[in-house]
């Protein structure tokens, strides 16, 4: 089958970033997608906040006008011919106010619990969708990707966004009501102060967009820096019994020490191009206000304006000065966000390996277990230069049972990777009850293969989970009979907590023994038609190893076997032995066989081991 399925390196290449164009800020913009299931309160909430903002800035003009009420000289509007008053006394003012604010405190309230809901179940979502397409992506995917880098995507980019649709966002849409309304009300109450005061804003604006490029720049790398540095933790954490035996605390210190040093220089730069853009910001903004201020009280002292007039104007440039001044870290969190976008938006446009199904949707698939490899050849994605496999063909019969051996790198492991479609072979096929296996549905192909490996690793529940594992709609007695088959359940049943005792991280509670017969219940839970068993006992010392090998001819009955083993003992009663060699197979028969040919390479092996003369 040709390669055109997998994924190659230059697909995920971290080179190729995009950068802040149309295209990406509609790229961009696909999010949204995700908001769009509870559109109706996001809705709502934008108009509780348009609301609540216009109530917020007719309350900001009342104390001005409550003064000029009180000093007999309210406010008369004049929008060409036509002149607008009103009739309130000073007692009358206490009411509104009281009125207002327990209208907008109810606006506020219902504005931030609707925008929870949008930002916390559309974030959820996401997280949903990411997590389903990691999850989903081939061995390939992960070769290229580290752990620690996708952790990252899926809680810090994920928490900025949130971030932004909870707060960020509702926040520059209020900044901006409060510019445009403030600008209306102080354009038509004061014509002349407001024109002095609107000189400030285009060079504000345009300041924001020049130095908001650099910003993203600097925000991207940053949160590039902190996924390196999530990714030596995991390292670090999930191997710290390695770290310890070498006693290389120090070093993993020195590195993430390193690690954090880059994200500090990159932050000092990021502060230093928002302490720059701030100041002038400030200089420019602070500056108008008090020129404005200096002008309006001229006007006063000439009688052009009221005093009340004065001290809601003062007001009004306050606020707009402070929604001006906003726009700028506003602005700077949003295009953060849209670099978090870009690098989700990346993970989740990648092709899946396969769809997520629940497993009571998926139709068995009956399978008799006859394998054949058909003239395979095979390189790894990340190592094309290097052909591990060279023309391979096995031919297996349902039920048999066959052993690959021979020293390390001959392509044993690569056998089966390719069998359970890990990978595509560069040609040749697979078949399966004479059926090429890119036919099966991936799912239901792989419900048909067991796998007890070398490294057994756990999940760190409990015992019955990690048993369960191997088919999570299994009834007590089904895992518990599964406990007994493996020879598990004597050491399960002397524990406190029995089948609840909790494993630990990778199942560190365990012994090695355990932990391969936990594996082997695991398999005989999910009654696979093909078993494979990769040095399955290589690591044991001799009394777990017999417990555990009495588990595996348990498991083996009725079953496709295929063996991965160094310890030519164990597979003496197979039905066929494979010898490899640099991704060939130089030898085949059964282990009397391969043993009298005394010039053979599985005869040299069995004499280091047997001690055969």
């Amino acid at each position: 089958m040709s390669r055109a399925k997998s994924i190659r390196g230059e697909e995920s290449n971290p080179e190729n970033k995009t950068k802040l164009n149309k295209d990406t800020f509609k790229k961009s913009l696909r999010i949204f997608k995700y908001i769009k299931p509870y559109l109706w309160y996001f809705v709502l909430a934008m108009l509780f906040l348009v609301a609540g903002s216009l109530i917020f800035m007719a309350l900001m003009g009342l104390p001005g006008e409550m003064a000029n009420v009180a000093t007999g000289n309210p406010t008369v509007i004049k929008i060409g011919d036509r002149s607008f008053n009103h009739n309130l006394s000073v007692r009358d003012f206490g009411w509104v106010f009281l009125i207002s604010l327990i209208i907008q405190g109810l606006l506020s309230y219902f504005r931030t619990y609707y925008f929870a809901i949008v930002s916390e179940k559309g974030m959820a979502d996401l997280r949903k969708d990411l997590y389903e397409k990691i999850i989903t992506q081939p061995v390939a995917f992960f070769e290229e990707k580290r752990v620690g880098e996708l952790t990252s995507r899926i809680t810090a980019d994920v928490e900025q966004l949130q971030s932004v649709f909870s707060v960020t966002l509702g926040e520059f849409i209020r900044q901006l009501v409060i510019l445009i309304s403030g600008i209306i009300i102080i354009f038509v109450w004061m014509p002349k102060l407001s024109m002095i005061m609107l000189l400030t804003f285009p060079a504000i604006v345009i300041s924001a967009m020049i130095f908001g490029r650099y910003i993203r720049k600097l925000s991207k790398q940053r949160q590039d820096e902190l996924a390196s540095t999530n990714t030596i933790v995991e390292e670090t954490f999930q191997s710290f019994t390695i770290v310890k035996s070498f006693a290389n605390e120090w070093y993993e210190t020195i590195r993430y020490g390193k690690a954090v040093d880059k994200i500090v220089k990159i932050s000092m730069s990021f502060a230093k191009i928002r302490g720059v853009f701030f100041t002038f910001i400030i200089t420019v903004l602070f500056g108008g206000i008090f020129f404005i201020l200096w002008q309006g009280a001229i006007m006063l002292e000439r009688g052009e304006i009221e005093a009340g007039d004065l001290f809601s104007f003062i007001m009004y440039t306050g606020i707009l000065g402070g929604a001006i001044a906003s726009f700028g870290t506003l602005y700077t969190q949003i295009v953060s966000a849209i670099g978090a976008t870009e690098r989700i938006q990346e993970i989740l446009d990648t092709p899946s390996e396969l769809p997520v199904q629940k497993s009571e949707h998926i139709a068995d698939l009956k399978l008799k277990g006859d394998v054949r490899y058909q003239d395979i050849t095979f390189a790894y994605p990340t190592r094309m230069d290097l052909v591990v496999l060279k023309g391979i063909n096995i031919d297996i019969k349902a039920g048999q049972k066959i052993a690959l051996v021979g020293q390390s790198g001959g392509g044993k492991s690569t056998i089966i990777q390719l069998l359970m479609k890990f990978y595509n072979p560069d040609s040749g096929n697979i078949l399966v009850d004479g059926v090429d296996i890119d036919e099966y549905n991936l799912t239901q192909f792989r419900k048909n293969i067991g796998i007890v490996p070398q490294e057994v690793i756990l999940f760190g529940g409990t015992i019955r989970e990690n048993i369960a594992y191997g088919k999570p709609n299994a009834t007590e007695e089904e895992i518990t009979k599964a406990a007994r088959q493996s020879n598990s359940w004597e050491f399960i049943s002397s524990f406190p907590d029995g089948m609840e005792t909790i494993v630990g991280d990778r199942g560190i509670k365990l012994s090695g023994g355990q932990r391969q017969r936990i594996a082997i219940a695991r398999a005989i839970l999910k009654d696979p038609k093909i078993l494979i068993l990769d040095e399955a006992t290589s690591s044991l010392d001799a009394e777990s190893e017999k417990l555990v090998q009495e588990a595996l001819d348990k498991l083996m009955q009725n079953r496709t076997s295929i063996i991965i083993a160094h310890r030519l003992s164990t597979i003496r009663d197979v039905d066929s032995i494979y010898v490899l060699e640099n991704g060939k197979i130089i030898e085949k028969g059964s282990h009397a066989e391969l043993i009298a040919n005394e010039h053979g390479t599985y005869a040299a092996l069995a004499r280091l081991q047997f001690e055969y003369s």
